[in-house]
């Protein structure tokens, strides 16, 4: 413990200190704010406008610094960070079950089928309990959301059905229902860091990933990965967060303008995922990466009890409710 907050004081002093000669007039609020994507990514772009609306509207009182590509810290430490009230925002999603267990469904595999589903999730019960446990339990508020497109599976073989797999090396997120389908499927999960994903790769200390067309894009892993296996086996969103401490310390004012720019952050990604969608298919078939279409009944047939077993009593209540919600709807 000592280590770790030794640490979080030695990363808050470079801050200050690569912050600290700025020149002109300085804002009251400054929001450190650290990403796993790079900057071509939506994300980037959405945090990039999120900072000019902000300090537009707040007259200069708050700033927000972005610091891509894990340059600030990793995802898990990222969220530590915020709640150390070291770092003030990321993005995150079912990394929060570290934290409080309802976070699982932002990306249960093969629980949604597409945005319609994502959509009637994020703004019925399932979603208001989430950002309410987010604040409660991991001390974070959500700002808004981002759809991240269908995670698809990369190799250097084709990937048609779950037999191919067997003893496949993937990378995932430490996510643990993650881990629960890949191995019921027969492949060897790996819990790794994104910002380790193409060094593994070239190296081989892993076989494969999963991770929606603008990631695979975005971290380049064309470069190392032939074919595109279109699992489409998980429908997920992400958060932009910041540090419900952090938000509290802002006036009454900055806070509405805050959770305003937020919603507008929101609709802006959206409209560029939309835009990139159509566009890096073709990119990365121009790259040389090959689409492989799979048979996804067999995989979610082979998986499905599996990620049920896994769940608790209670989630597995709220998974019976959301599957009887999509039945009704349909």
């Amino acid at each position: 413990m000592e280590t770790r907050r030794r640490a979080y004081w030695l990363l808050f002093l470079a801050i200050f200190l690569f912050t600290g000669c700025r020149s002109g007039q300085e804002p009251e609020y400054l929001f450190q704010t650290a990403l796993l994507v790079n900057e071509d990514h939506t994300w980037f772009k959405a945090f990039t406008y999120f900072g000019e609306i902000l300090e537009e509207r707040s007259d200069g009182r708050i700033k927000v610094e972005i610091y891509p590509s894990e340059q600030l810290a990793k995802e898990i430490e990222a969220i530590r960070l915020i709640q150390a009230d070291v770092i003030d925002m990321t993005t995150t999603g079912s990394t929060l079950t570290n934290w409080f267990e309802v976070a699982t469904f932002c990306e249960l595999p093969f629980l949604m089928q597409d945005s319609t589903d994502m959509n009637r999730y994020i703004n019925g019960p399932i979603g208001q309990l989430m950002e309410e446990e987010m604040i409660e339990k991991s001390g974070l508020r959500a700002l808004g959301h981002f759809e991240r497109g269908p995670r698809h599976l990369t190799s250097n073989r084709p990937i048609r059905h779950p037999d191919d797999l067997n003893g496949l090396i993937i990378r995932v997120p430490n996510v643990p229902s993650f881990v629960t389908a890949w191995s019921a499927l027969g492949a060897k999960p790996t819990p790794m860091a994104f910002s380790e994903v193409f060094t593994s790769l070239q190296q081989g200390t892993i076989q494969a990933q999963e991770n929606p067309f603008a990631m695979i894009n975005n971290a380049g892993f064309a470069e190392v990965q032939k074919y595109v296996n279109l699992t489409g086996h998980v429908i997920s969103w992400v958060y932009p967060v910041m540090g419900e401490v952090q938000f509290q310390r802002l006036p009454p004012d900055l806070q509405e303008i805050v959770l305003q720019a937020g919603k507008d952050m929101q609709a802006y990604e959206h409209r560029l995922f939309l835009e990139n969608e159509k566009n890096v298919q073709e990119e990365l078939k121009a790259k040389g990466m090959e689409f492989i279409e799979v048979d996804k009944e067999a995989f979610q047939d082979k998986c499905g009890k599996a990620i049920y077993e896994s769940l608790s009593p209670e989630m597995k209540k709220i998974y019976r409710q959301l599957k009887e919600e999509k039945q009704d709807a349909t």
